[in-house]
């Protein structure tokens, strides 16, 4: 990798989470708007941003080629349903779980890897999955009030996002970049958001539309950094750091809207990120630099 630099590359993850996280705290705070205009508004300013940048860098989407082309709508459908999983997750529980259980996505990853890219999970990888999934019972609580049906839906979103991570994977190993993937994803999003808000639109007042605007720019942010972080050093070294996130999200929830986690959340935090720093380990170890 000839721009490896890990420092840079973990400040940027750390960037990353923390965009990622006031993207959830502007969302919450954007208050009782329907999640459809939430969704709309993360998503068509990073496919503004991502336009621009893609422009300046004379990229040329007409050499993708076909199968790309059937990937990035199967990314992007996967990765809507996802984010309208995730905002809904964020808008009906506390914030923090609502992270905690969209960074199941790397351990969905693994199963789906092996229907998606045939790599085979070694033992390692299906136990810290297995570990992780029972860390998140803990968060979800299964019950039957509508709290564990909020959960679940969250778990749901954890789920797309791992099969869009998948894709993207084999994507970029077919040659398409990841900020074109982004401006796909994104601009189509947008779209689906336009006849599904026409429905039931609720004009956000101007502290609402504030809200609006800060999160597509803080996920923009988060997406810009995610990027550019591992350009600077490989998933295996430095991904680890993304659950950072969940520490921002608990923290914003708690100074902005007042939230603590209860005890049985945080045990489920503590498993699944104990889950990630076990893989994050063993995967370094494995392959050496």
């Amino acid at each position: 990798m000839n721009n490896y630099n890990k420092r840079i590359g973990i400040l940027y993850i750390l960037g990353a989470a923390f965009g990622f996280a006031m993207m959830g705290l502007f969302v919450r705070l954007a208050g009782e708007l329907p999640t459809f205009e939430k969704v709309f508004s993360r998503n068509f300013v990073a496919a503004v941003v991502a336009f621009v940048m893609l422009i300046r860098n004379g990229y040329k989407w007409q050499d993708i080629g076909r199968k790309n082309w059937i990937l990035l709508l199967l990314r992007s459908s996967c990765g809507f349903v996802g984010v309208i999983c995730n905002f809904y997750a964020i808008d009906h529980m506390n914030i923090a779980d609502a992270s905690i259980l969209n960074k199941l996505s790397p351990f969905f990853a693994i199963l789906l890897s092996f229907i998606i890219l045939q790599e085979k999970p070694v033992i390692m990888d299906i136990l810290t999955t297995v570990v992780a999934f029972i860390g998140a019972i803990f968060v979800v609580k299964p019950s039957a009030d509508f709290a564990f049906l909020v959960a679940m839906i969250g778990v749901l979103g954890g789920f797309m996002a791992g099969v869009a991570y998948a894709l993207v994977r084999k994507m970029t190993g077919g040659g398409v970049t990841g900020m074109f993937i982004v401006f796909f994803f994104s601009a189509f999003s947008s779209i689906c958001c336009i006849p599904l808000m026409a429905i039931n639109f609720v004009t956000p007042s101007p502290t609402q539309f504030a809200m609006l605007i800060g999160s597509g720019f803080s996920a923009m942010i988060g997406q810009i950094c995610i990027t550019k972080a591992y350009t600077y050093a490989p998933a295996k070294e430095i991904s680890v750091y993304d659950y950072t996130q969940v520490i921002y999200s608990a923290l914003l929830g708690f100074i902005f809207v007042g939230q603590i986690p209860d005890v049985l959340s945080l045990l489920g935090y503590i498993i699944i990120i104990s889950m990630a720093v076990v893989k994050w380990v063993y995967n370094n170890k494995k392959v050496p630099d």
